[in-house]
């Protein structure tokens, strides 16, 4: 793995270096883009817009469009906006995991201790863990800033979790949102027999990448030359007698139990 953020926890008065490492990859396939006539690849370059040629990397800068001028930014800029949070992710509350809403979470990133650290960062691991809080702070991640989310994972390493701003999330107010309107007793006691029946430890190994994998069982059929079987189409889901429906599944539930 290589490590995207070179910096350091600020922890009261105590600094843990630290590298943050991408805690995920993707499990989907990597598809070419080709020609349509002769499947031929498809290429993107990035190109002047008012030569026309090619542009290397190297020669490629950032800018802001300001009163129809480009200002140019530089690493020292980025640096110079925010240099204690360029290199420092400095705690600034401890919260219960359970107050912060699944709707803030983005990316998680494993955290690693660097020479001189492993004492202060097995410590902010263990007290964590008895507290069962995490620590909640702002850094600079990849010229933007980022709320940070640090907690322990498996007892062993310290995650990070980058969460959105407040201002990141949408108002759904627009959205068609049933009334305030109380469900039929005997259908929301229903509803929760069958959520009491399916309740179980979450378990993420249950949940496998299926997809991907049919996925490649097409394309190694393919590739013998056979043809791909028509899917039938999903049906969708009319809800015509809710407690008919309910009390189908809890049924469908107890066989599944029983067996």
């Amino acid at each position: 793995m290589k490590a995207i953020w070179n910096g350091a926890i600020g922890f009261g008065l105590v600094n843990i270096p630290v590298k943050i490492y991408s805690a995920t990859e993707t499990t989907k396939l990597d598809l070419d883009m080709l020609d349509k006539s002769d499947f031929s690849n498809i290429r993107f370059k990035r190109v002047n817009e008012n030569t026309g040629k090619e542009v290397k990397w190297e020669n490629i800068v950032k800018g802001y469009l300001m009163d129809d001028k480009y200002i140019i930014l530089d690493e020292e800029d980025y640096e110079a906006a925010s240099p204690e949070k360029s290199k420092i992710l400095s705690i600034d509350q401890f919260v219960k995991e359970s107050e912060v809403d699944s709707v803030y979470f983005e990316n998680p990133y494993y955290l690693e201790p660097q020479k001189n650290g492993e004492n202060a960062y097995r410590l902010l691991l263990k007290a964590l863990a008895k507290t069962e809080m995490v620590g909640v702070g702002t850094f600079v991640l990849r010229e933007s800033e980022a709320i940070g989310m640090i907690r322990p994972y498996n007892n062993e390493v310290l995650v990070l979790n980058r969460l959105r701003f407040a201002q990141e999330i949408r108002d759904y107010g627009d959205l068609k949102i049933p009334a305030a309107k109380a469900p039929k007793p005997a259908e929301l006691k229903m509803a929760v027999n069958l959520i009491e029946q399916l309740s179980q430890e979450f378990d993420p190994e249950m949940y496998k990448d299926t997809y991907s994998e049919a996925l490649m069982k097409i394309i190694k059929q393919k590739a013998k030359g056979k043809k791909t079987k028509k899917a039938e189409p999903a049906k969708e889901g009319k809800v015509i007698d809710l407690m008919a429906q309910l009390k189908a599944s809890l049924q469908n539930s107890k066989s599944k139990n029983a067996s």
